[in-house]
């Protein structure tokens, strides 16, 4: 068996081969040129809409993850929130992998918190959250978007049955709060103590989430804001480079594009993104150089945003202080 090093190195060599050979294959069939003039032409107008829907995106992101840290009787400051979630994009953007900025915003909510066990299931709960919004939005635009029946890979049924069941798994958790910790109890055999311990956690974490549907359900409704601010920050990029593309077919695409990208198979997604972008276009017979650059144009514009945590975290002056269990 390799060595744990070594297999790092490994998955990271072949998701840098995925995500290079994704980018050499597109860029084979159009005109780099062309898409650097259309990318040189974009209308700064649309461009500074772009980015204030972004900057949008990461506000309320913030907030949502408040209301939820909120229902569960965590007092954090939304100055602190939007802090910590502007470091952690910026974590999440410039590391290969999303588990970055999830960790400083546990280190950051662990102590208000009581525990990092509680903060971290915080944070897999407003993932969780973000993802059934996701499915929902796609949903709504695999429905909705002009010469796009049936979507292709993914329909509309598909994502509707998708977005049921996860909101099936999540009332059956809430309703049962003590199911998940009982499904996991085999686990405990490991570390009884440690695991018994953070499972308890679990259960009543579960149960107070029980008791605040209205953050939940403020939460969600938070969820569906961010992931049509992203949707707006796609079409007012498109807008800008003059792509003939609708908001709601951006509804579709873009969703899609997200849930792709989560697949291990690349670096921060690079390569993936962009052949899924192209696989739409190609259906809405739009060439491929428009899905580059549109595609492209949106992670940089992501990355240039990014840095505001960059100098966020500069300015902290410190790493985060070692906090409980």
């Amino acid at each position: 068996m390799p060595h744990p090093q070594r297999r790092r190195s490994l998955i990271w060599f072949a998701k840098i081969v995925v995500s290079l050979s994704l980018l050499v294959v597109l860029f084979s069939k159009v005109d780099a040129a062309a898409i650097w003039v259309r990318a040189r032409q974009a209308s700064p107008i649309w461009l500074a809409v772009a980015l204030t829907a972004y900057l949008a995106v990461l506000l309320v992101s913030a907030w949502r993850w408040g209301v939820l840290l909120g229902g569960c009787g965590v007092r954090v400051p939304l100055s602190r929130l939007v802090s910590s979630y502007l470091v952690a994009t910026f974590f999440n953007n410039f590391l290969p992998s999303n588990i970055g900025g999830d960790v400083v915003r546990v280190a950051d909510t662990a102590r208000p918190a009581g525990s990092k066990t509680v903060a971290t299931l915080i944070v897999l709960a407003d993932r969780g959250i973000g993802l059934l919004a996701l499915v929902a939005i796609a949903a709504i635009g695999a429905s909705t978007a002009q010469r796009l029946p049936g979507t292709g890979l993914i329909g509309p049924s598909v994502l509707w049955l998708a977005l049921a069941v996860g909101c099936g798994l999540l009332m059956t958790i809430l309703w049962r709060p003590a199911l998940v910790p009982r499904l996991l109890r085999p686990v405990g055999r490991i570390h009884p103590e440690w695991v018994g311990e953070r499972l308890a956690r679990l259960e009543g974490l579960l149960g107070r989430m029980r008791s605040v549907p209205g953050a939940l359900a403020t939460g969600f409704t938070g969820a569906l804001a961010v992931q049509m601010a992203v949707v707006g920050f796609y079409f007012a990029l498109g807008r800008g480079l003059a792509i003939p593309v609708t908001f709601w077919q951006l509804g579709l695409i873009v969703p899609a594009t997200l849930l792709v990208q989560m697949l291990p198979l690349s670096i921060n997604g690079f390569g993936l993104r962009e052949a899924t972008f192209g696989y739409y276009f190609a259906a809405l017979g739009l060439p491929l150089e428009q899905a580059l650059v549109l595609s492209l144009m949106g992670a940089a514009l992501i990355l240039l945003v990014s840095l505001l945590g960059a100098g966020t975290y500069i300015a902290r002056g410190r790493p985060p202080v070692d906090l409980p269990a």
